[in-house]
């Protein structure tokens, strides 16, 4: 468990395999945080998410009947969507954490740096999209904020990640010589 806490902290030296070990289990922490964020979103999205999404499709739609038509088919798809996603990223979790690797905690840095770029960008952008007389579908706020709590958390944990499986694959190297 020390180990394991110890292995969190990007900033920790790494001494030996085990300390490694935790610190690239740090990233399948992180994205089994993503993983329970995302079910909370998948729970929202299949209840008071889903009128809020068809609410603004029928208002982006209202010019064309065709497009309206297609407002509740178009939910289903993202719900779809969004539990295929939760599902891989807890597939590709479990592969971090039985057998830790690098490229998945440097997939989910790039993921989670463009998630949090895009969310802010977003908020910045919200503003504007109102003066615009544009509207959009509106999350709530306690989602966004939550979202990037999470993510901050999730890149500090993946760059320990990053940290300890490259120390791994060193510690590897040299018990094969």
């Amino acid at each position: 468990m020390t180990d394991m806490v110890r292995g969190m902290n990007p900033t920790a030296t790494i001494s030996n395999a085990e300390e490694a070990k935790a610190a690239a289990r740090a990233s399948a922490i992180a994205i089994f945080l993503g993983v329970v964020w995302g079910a909370i979103g998948l729970i929202w999205l299949m209840g008071p998410g889903a009128a809020v999404m068809e609410a603004a499709m029928a208002e982006a739609a209202a010019t064309s009947p065709e497009a309206a038509s297609m407002t509740g088919m178009m939910t289903g798809a993202a719900v779809v969507f969004a539990g295929v996603l939760v599902v891989i990223q807890a597939i590709l979790g479990l592969v971090q954490w039985f057998k830790p690797n690098i490229v998945i905690p440097i997939l989910f840095t790039v993921l989670v740096v463009y998630g949090l770029g895009s969310t802010a960008l977003g908020m910045v952008m919200a503003g504007q999209m109102e003066e615009l007389g544009a509207t959009a579908a509106a999350t709530p706020a306690w989602q966004t904020w939550g979202a990037l709590a999470v993510m901050v958390i999730q890149l500090t944990l993946h760059i320990a990640g990053i940290r300890g499986a490259s120390a791994l694959r060193k510690f590897r190297e040299a018990q094969a010589y």
